[in-house]
């Protein structure tokens, strides 16, 4: 309601819609849940969280448009509202799935869900050309057979939320790429958006290639690991790189180097981030050290968002001074985290089981299938809003505004946010919030370290000046705050998303 207030449209009453029957479809599964009567085994310790990542591709979608037509991008307008029709039919998809496994049929959800669909695809029949509404079936499609192979391959990975958010990103990602990779046309588009499409979707085609093969084959032996590393190389080198060639017309290898050497102030950033990453592995093995008279400690909450700064403290010089090169260096970031998982939960000889020991010490409830996936989450998180929005989509002269610091909002919630209030919270907190874990100082006091964050980033990034935008900064930051202490889903990928969507409204 907060960004409709902002943004209010034909899409405006599809989302509403769509929300009230999301928070209906949201209590059936939740009774699927407990009962065990779900098609596939999700993270237990948790709701299914449907309502809020059903709502987050539509809202985004919208802000998306509405921001892209005042800057006259008739490009990325036409994508927002592709994205946003796309969010809303996978999630009424979702829906008739929910009620097609309930037992009786519940009428009230049927006639609500009947309602939202109709508004849906009348909205998308005024609204969408026939290449777009194939598009959107496209993703859809890509999202179905995504969902059918990862969540039979990953139980108890994901809450149905969490699915819902990573597979759409991913079936966009994929559609995206295949898209372009069809349409190419030699000197069109920036080398830097191709590389991020390219990894992703080579490090998923490598996850699910290594599980069908693994299937067969114990995949702890030397052997194994050989042909791990070997088969990793040709697919790197043999599809990876000329699919990207393709795209760029370069080497990539080449580019990347160049890329990264452009200037003298990236090889000081990329000194620096190396830097960081030696601390963080330096505390990683300090805190595996203790451990070692005892096998049953575990890192506290307080060790754990020690990372939350780590990554907080990288992120914001690279926003500053060069979003492009921070662009680039989380898309091989967030390769290396995810090939170190592969390497680790395949037991891939040298390193899987020496990861495996070092990283069960910061596992919590949410790790409680057989990926660790909180650190992922923590990159994803803080790298969505550089890689959603890499450029300013606003007219000339109208940058004084919330919107300028949409790019901070991973910073914002989850790098101080989120992680002030769970240190304080667990620390000095007595007040909870009714029904959760989560206490009022804690989140008060996040709201409080927001602010102050805020104004760190008025100081030393000229391009941020927000005039008369403090009352919706203010109001955007709580409304996250209050979602964090709410909300059972992984709030490293949650929250940076609805914070990004409220400054950019």
């Amino acid at each position: 309601m907060g960004v409709h207030s902002a943004v209010w449209d034909q899409f405006s009453w599809c989302a509403i819609a769509l929300a009230i029957q999301a928070f209906y479809i949201q209590f059936k599964w939740d009774h699927l849940l407990q009962l065990g009567s779900a098609v596939f085994q999700f993270r237990t310790t948790a709701n299914s969280g449907l309502l809020p990542a059903c709502m987050a591709i539509p809202l985004l979608g919208i802000v998306m448009k509405e921001r892209c037509s005042m800057a006259g991008i008739v490009y990325f307008e036409r994508f927002g509202i592709v994205v946003a029709c796309t969010g809303m039919v996978i999630a009424l998809f979702l829906s008739v799935i929910a009620i097609g496994i309930t037992k009786p049929v519940p009428t009230n959800t049927c006639i609500l869900s009947g309602t939202a669909g109709s508004l849906i695809i009348y909205t998308m029949k005024q609204s969408l050309s026939v290449s777009e509404v194939i598009e959107v079936l496209e993703v859809l499609l890509i999202f179905v057979y995504l969902s059918m192979i990862l969540l039979y391959l990953l139980p108890r990975c994901f809450t149905p939320g969490e699915a819902l958010l990573i597979l759409t990103g991913i079936s966009f990602v994929l559609n995206q790429l295949i898209k372009r990779s069809l349409n190419v046309i030699e000197g069109r588009g920036d080398p830097v958006d191709f590389f991020l499409l390219v990894v992703v979707v080579g490090i998923v085609l490598l996850g699910i290639f290594f599980t069908a093969l693994f299937f067969f084959m114990d995949s702890g032996t030397w052997i194994s690991s050989m042909f791990f590393h070997m088969m990793t190389a040709v697919l790197g080198l043999g599809v990876v790189m000329p699919w990207l060639y393709r795209l760029i017309r370069t080497n990539p290898l080449f580019w990347l180097f160049q890329f990264l050497s452009q200037t003298q102030a990236r090889v000081y950033l990329l000194a620096y981030w190396i830097l960081l990453a030696m601390f963080a592995c330096t505390i990683v093995l300090y805190q595996n050290a203790k451990r070692s008279g005892s096998k049953k400690h575990q890192a506290s909450t307080v060790t754990r968002k020690y990372f939350h700064f780590i990554v907080a403290a990288t992120y914001f010089p690279g926003l500053i001074h060069d979003r492009q090169l921070l662009y680039v260096a989380a898309v091989v970031c967030l390769a290396v985290l995810i090939l170190l998982e592969y390497i680790r939960y395949f037991r891939i000889k040298p390193f899987g089981q020496m990861l495996r020991n070092l990283l069960s010490l910061f596992l919590d409830e949410r790790d409680s299938g057989p990926l660790i996936l909180s650190h992922i989450y923590l990159l994803l998180g803080m790298s969505l809003p550089v890689w959603l929005f890499p450029r300013p989509c606003a007219p000339k002269g109208t940058l004084a505004r919330a919107g300028a610091l949409a790019p901070y909002s991973g910073i914002l919630a989850v790098g101080v946010g989120d992680a002030v209030a769970s240190i304080l919270g667990s620390t000095v907190g007595e007040i909870k919030w009714p029904g959760t874990k989560k206490t009022f100082e804690g989140t008060m006091t996040a709201i409080f370290a927001q602010i102050i964050t805020v104004a760190l980033i008025l100081i030393f990034d000229s391009l941020v000046d927000l005039n008369a935008s403090y009352s919706w900064i203010l109001v955007s930051i709580s409304l996250v705050s209050l979602l964090e202490a709410y909300t059972t889903q992984v709030d490293n990928l949650l929250l940076p998303l609805y914070l990004q969507i409220l400054l950019m409204a």
